[in-house]
């Protein structure tokens, strides 16, 4: 059974839609205090996941994080990758990237002196597939990955644990505007036939949020209805 410290806080990033919203949910039933952050209207808190001076503002607003999901995100250029312009690239691994590191950076350190912590971030699929058409996207998703392994190794005798998971297409707001026939091919190549739905990536993010979870880090938890073949 996934229980928390008592009295835990987590932070989840892109906290006012999709998985982030879920995520928000899901913990705050299982009685931990959730802070919700986005630029988006209806969080606890705005940050723009990009600007460090933001972050560190929102690090002293906030003070220690028991729970950090990094789950602000976005899809970037939908083109082939000679048609992507470079500024969208930059945009996507500002968000993507940029955003999961300077949110680690600024909270892992409290994390490691308090001995507990748990750290959840968002990749994709496309980290290991790599979407046609989503370069950046999945690039940028893969980057994710790697920097989550390389904090889990790096806390691993902290008590803090830093996990990632690896969702296919899930119904969110993020792709509302995303390519029709890039959905498609996804839910194509999703064994179970159908795109995720927020509330089953939150229920794998609790329990890597959790107690329960003790022998497990930097690793990748895939969430992809059958997708994933390694």
């Amino acid at each position: 059974m996934a229980t928390y410290p008592s009295g835990a806080t987590a932070l989840v990033t892109g906290g006012t839609g999709g998985i982030g919203a879920a995520c928000a949910q899901r913990l705050a039933g299982a009685g931990v205090r959730v802070v919700t952050a986005d630029v988006a209207p209806g969080a606890d808190e705005h940050l723009d996941v990009t600007d460090p001076e933001s972050v560190d503002r929102l690090r002293s607003r906030v003070g220690r994080v028991d729970i950090l999901v990094n789950s602000a995100g976005i899809v970037g250029p939908s083109a082939p990758l000679v048609d992507t312009d470079l500024a969208g690239w930059h945009r996507t691994f500002r968000v993507n990237v940029d955003g999961t590191f300077l949110m680690c950076r600024a909270f892992v350190p409290g994390m490691v002196d308090s001995g507990w912590g748990r750290v959840v971030n968002i990749a994709s699929i496309a980290a290991k597939d790599g979407n046609p058409h989503q370069s950046a996207y999945s690039a940028s998703k893969a980057a994710v990955v790697a920097l989550t392994k390389s904090l889990g190794k790096e806390v691993a005798r902290t008590g803090v644990l830093a996990n990632v998971v690896a969702p296919a297409a899930v119904e969110t707001p993020m792709n509302t505007d995303t390519d029709p026939a890039i959905l498609a091919r996804s839910q194509s190549l999703t064994p179970m036939g159908r795109m995720g739905r927020p509330e089953e990536i939150a229920e794998l993010v609790a329990w890597l949020s959790s107690e329960a979870l003790s022998f497990s880090t930097g690793a990748v938890y895939d969430a992809s209805g059958g997708r994933a073949s390694y």
